[in-house]
Formats: structure tokens, sequence, C-alpha cells
């Protein structure tokens, strides 16, 4: 229960959580402007598209390289390091005076940030045994959440004031400050996981047969984790492409200025994902006691109810109902963000976690910056509406394909994992 759980371990969530809302402030501030850079900088349909591609693809590249860095080095400076380059990247982004600028910039905030996410899930996953796992990730992604709808209304709000330049001043400045007591607090902790005895006997044997290959290697021949990596993509495609399309076809579909699209964009569908988040981190860890494979029979739920909600999402004739399919898909979609790292830490050894999550977010952040370029790319002939169609069929493919993985791979994947290579054959 969470009275067990150490004191210094509920303030690491804390102050995890207060850098994570930063990180999502800044990456989509940009999104909810796009009005703006296009009457100042002069960027096209397919330039506002490609600040979120080259952000993704950048980003996702770099995730794996932090990954590997976060599993044998320090995970406590990597993180605080990239607090601080991405703040001094988002200050420098108030100065861009053109497109080229602007897009270099996004690429190099993809850096900075991708150092961030993989170590900061391994460090706080570390901290909390596998029974409170889903509940403590999931937690920790409500900060994802409140970043997009506060980084978002900001950015409306300051376009709309004709003050965009501000919110990046503004947003990197507060990161920069937030740093000093967040690298104090780490200092004093300690990076070693919290785990159960035989998992812990299974790393030391790990550790004493002298391995030095590269964690990826040990990773691409877990099939569950490389069907995950299948289907995380395919659910990103579709999140992203509501994260950067979604304020601009609501000011375009229902004549909203950019703070009101930006704000119905990311109310209801962050709210309800919020309460999807911390609802699937309670019921994953409760239904663990039951079934192993709780994690991925909530992903699974996640994509084939999502699928629906994405095609009324882009069809419904009414802002009301646009409202509905949006919270309704972030109610379903909130079971798969707090738990897709939670399940591949399932059948992943504990010490390539950073590098689980570095891979997974190489494969997601790929297909996101397609989706972001694609949106841009089709926005006026295919149309955002259409375009969510289509991936509403791939969401109800990749929640078939996880009711195969649950039946076919998963209990001999969890058997190593837990019990070393005889327990699946005993």
């Amino acid at each position: 229960s969470w009275q067990d759980v150490k004191p210094q371990a509920l303030f690491l969530l804390a102050f995890m959580w207060g850098a994570y809302f930063l990180n999502y402030c800044d990456r989509q501030v940009v999104f909810s402007m796009f009005p703006a850079l296009q009457a100042d900088l002069h960027m096209s349909d397919q330039q506002l598209g490609l600040t979120g591609t080259v952000f993704c693809w950048i980003y996702a590249l770099g995730c794996p390289i932090a990954g590997q860095l976060g599993d044998r080095f320090s995970k406590r400076k990597l993180v605080i390091t990239s607090l601080i380059i991405w703040s001094l990247v988002t200050i420098a982004t108030g100065f861009a005076n053109s497109a080229s600028t602007m897009l270099r910039l996004r690429g190099v905030m993809g850096i900075s940030e991708s150092l961030f996410m993989p170590t900061a899930i391994a460090l706080t996953a570390n901290s909390f045994s596998p029974k409170l796992r889903s509940r403590a990730i999931a937690v920790l992604t409500t900060a994802q959440i409140a970043g997009t709808v506060v980084g978002s209304w900001f950015g409306g709000w300051m376009a709309d004031l004709g003050h965009w330049r501000d919110a990046f001043f503004i947003l990197g400045a507060v990161g920069l400050v937030y740093a000093v007591p967040y690298f104090l607090f780490l200092m004093r902790i300690h990076e070693e996981p919290v785990t159960d005895l035989t998992a812990q006997r299974n790393r030391l044997k790990r550790s004493a047969s002298g391995s030095q290959r590269l964690a990826v290697m040990t990773l691409i021949r877990i099939p569950t984790f490389l069907m995950l990596c299948t289907v995380f993509p395919i659910f990103l495609f579709g999140l992203w492409l509501l994260y950067g399309w979604l304020p601009t076809f609501l000011h375009d579909k229902f004549s909203l200025n950019q703070s009101a699209a930006a704000f119905n964009a990311t109310l209801f569908l962050q709210g309800s994902t919020a309460v999807g988040l911390l609802g699937g981190g309670f019921l994953a860890d409760y239904l663990y006691q039951f079934t192993k494979a709780s994690r991925l029979w909530l992903l699974t739920i996640t994509l084939l109810f999502c699928a629906p909600c994405l095609h009324f999402l882009g069809n419904s004739d009414t802002l009301m109902m646009t409202r509905i399919a949006s919270a309704a898909f972030g109610l379903f979609s909130g079971l798969l963000i707090g738990n897709i790292f939670p399940a591949a830490f399932e059948v992943v050894p504990a010490e390539t976690r950073a590098s689980a999550v570095g891979i997974l977010n190489l494969c997601g952040g790929l297909v996101s910056g397609c989706a972001m370029l694609f949106g841009g790319l089709w926005k006026s002939t295919l149309g955002i509406d259409r375009l969510l169609t289509i991936t509403a069929v791939g969401y109800a493919l990749a929640g078939v394909l996880l009711i195969v993985v649950i039946k076919r791979l998963f209990p001999r994947d969890f058997a190593v994992q837990e019990h070393g290579s005889e327990a699946s054959q005993g």
C-alpha cells in the first residue's frame, strides 16, 4: 500500500511531476499559436506540421541513446541536465525570426528533452514495488496531461494578446528556477530499484555473468516487448494528430479564436485522460493480483474503445458532440498512457528499463512525427477528419494484435523475466 512507501519516494514522485509538467508545457505551447506563427513568421501548413515532426523525430532518435546512458550513468544528473538545456532552448525559441530558425530550435528541443523521459520513468519505477508501479507511473504521467493543457492554453492566450514570444520567455525562465530545488533534492536520493527478492537474485546473476552487451541486444530478443514497440506507435499516431492539429481543426471548423480553440482541444481531452490515467493505474495494480497480464489487457481496451472515438471526434457536426468524443477518447487513452511502460517492465530485465523506455519512445516518436507531417500535408486535401477515421481502423487492428500477444507471447516472456529461463520450461 501507499503507507508502506518511503517518504523519499513520494517526494521523488512530486519533484519528477513538476519537471515532467514543464517538459510538456514547453513542447506543447507552440501548437496553439499556429495562426500567429503563420502571420508573423509566414509559415506554411507544411512548415507548421514540421514543428511537431522535427521535434518528434529527433526526440525519438535521441531516446534510445538517452536510455542507454540512463542505464549506465547517473539518472539524477541526466534529468537535471535535460531540464536546464530544454529551458534555455525554450527561451531561445522566443527570439525565432523565421520558419527555418523555429524548426532548428524545435530540433534542439527534441535532443534536450529526449534525455529526460526514459531516465525519469526508470528512476521513478525503481522507487516503487511492482504492486504500486502502475499507480506511481500514472500519477507521474498526469503531469503530461496538465502540461499539455496549461502549455496549450497559455500559448493560445499569449498569441491572442499579440505576445507569443513572451510565452517562450516565461516558460523557459520558470524551468531554470525550478532546476535549483530539483537538483538539491535529487542529489540526496539513491537510484537502485525497489524489487522483490527473486527479481533481485536474477539481476545479480545477470550482472555476475559479466555481459557488457548493449541493452538493445537483450530487448530485441523479447517478443512481447517487440509487439509493444509495434502497437505503441499506432496509438501515438492518433494522439499526436490530436495534440498537433486539434486546436487548428477546431479553430477552422467552428470559427473559434486561438485561445478558445486551444481550450476546447485540451480541456476535455486531457481532463478525461487524467481520470483514465489514475483509474487505469489503480485498476492495473488491483487486477495484477489476479492476472499478470492486467496492464496488457488495459492497453487492449484502450485501442478497441478509442477507435470509434477518433472517428466521431473528426466527424461530429457540433462542438458539443466533438467535446464528448474527445472526452471519451481521453478517458480510454489514459489506460494506455499510464500502463505502457509498466507493461514493458513486466518482461524486460530491471537493469534495461531506461533503455526499454527509450526504444519505445524511438518507435513512437518516429510515427508521431509522421502524424504531424501528414496533418500538414493533407489538411487541405484528405482532411483531418478523414485522417482520424483511417487512424481509427489502425487502432482496432492493433487491439486485436494485443489479444494475440497476451494469449501467445506474454506468459513465456513474463516467466523468463520473473524466474529465469527454467521457469518457462517447468
